[in-house]
């Protein structure tokens, strides 16, 4: 479903050139639940934001479903069928939460229809559906609204950027059962999730692990994640400063 090679990015810093990520090569078949994890600073939005198309590799190719989607727009890789929740949420000013969900679907849903999305992410439909997404709504409301969204778009990869954060912990527990049924029920998709979580890493499939711009370790969830506690992860080869 998508294949990665080469891929590298950096930034014009003060100091000059600055690396995030260095050759990265890696897969995300279809029908799997993949978890990239690491320590802070070690790219894993980035490399998100790269598979989205918020930003463009510096060298490397991105490829979807047999296409080189390297230059393709956020906006066209969506309708290729990639969704991607950030870690900070964008706000829309004028646009209420069921405009949101009905935009993401592509249909003329009913309220009812919407507010199912809400529930999935802990929030009470009736107090939501007709706010809009705007600063009136908290990090956390916001970032739960985006998660529905993305639930319901039923894209054949669903990127979620760290989606622990700001969500309280039942919303959590039943945000972890969404992302199974996610997996079991959407034909022929995937979900990469950008997390530390535990509970979130002991439901993936497969398990990438990022340090210093390179991929430290991947491979089955039963192979790394026994190896992910106290064992230090080897450095990179290439340079690297966080940003």
């Amino acid at each position: 479903m998508l294949l990665i090679k080469n891929l590298s990015f950096t930034v014009q810093g003060e100091e000059g050139e600055k690396t995030i990520l260095c050759d990265i090569d890696l897969s995300i078949p279809e029908k799997k639940l993949v978890v990239v994890t690491g320590p802070n600073g070690g790219g894993k939005s980035t490399l998100a934001k790269l598979i989205a198309g918020v930003e463009t590799p510096t060298k490397g190719n991105i490829f979807f479903d047999g296409e080189d989607i390297t230059n393709v727009s956020i906006t066209d890789r969506a309708k290729r069928g990639i969704a991607f929740a950030f870690q900070q949420p964008v706000r829309f000013k004028g646009i209420h939460v069921l405009d949101l969900i009905r935009m993401a679907t592509g249909k003329r849903m009913t309220a009812a229809d919407a507010c199912a999305y809400l529930s999935m992410v802990g929030l009470c439909a009736k107090d939501y559906i007709n706010r809009e997404v705007d600063a009136s709504l908290s990090g956390g409301e916001l970032k739960r609204i985006e998660i529905a969204t993305v639930i319901a778009r039923s894209a054949k990869l669903s990127v979620f950027d760290e989606p622990e954060a700001g969500i309280d912990l039942w919303s959590f527990q039943n945000l972890i059962k969404v992302f199974q049924k996610m997996r079991s029920e959407i034909k022929d998709s995937s979900i990469l999730i950008i997390s530390h979580q535990e509970r979130i890493l002991a439901i993936a499939d497969e398990i990438i692990v990022l340090k210093n711009g390179t991929i430290d370790r991947q491979g089955p969830k039963e192979e790394i994640l026994p190896s992910l506690i106290g064992t230090p992860s080897a450095i990179g080869s290439c340079r690297r400063e966080e940003i």
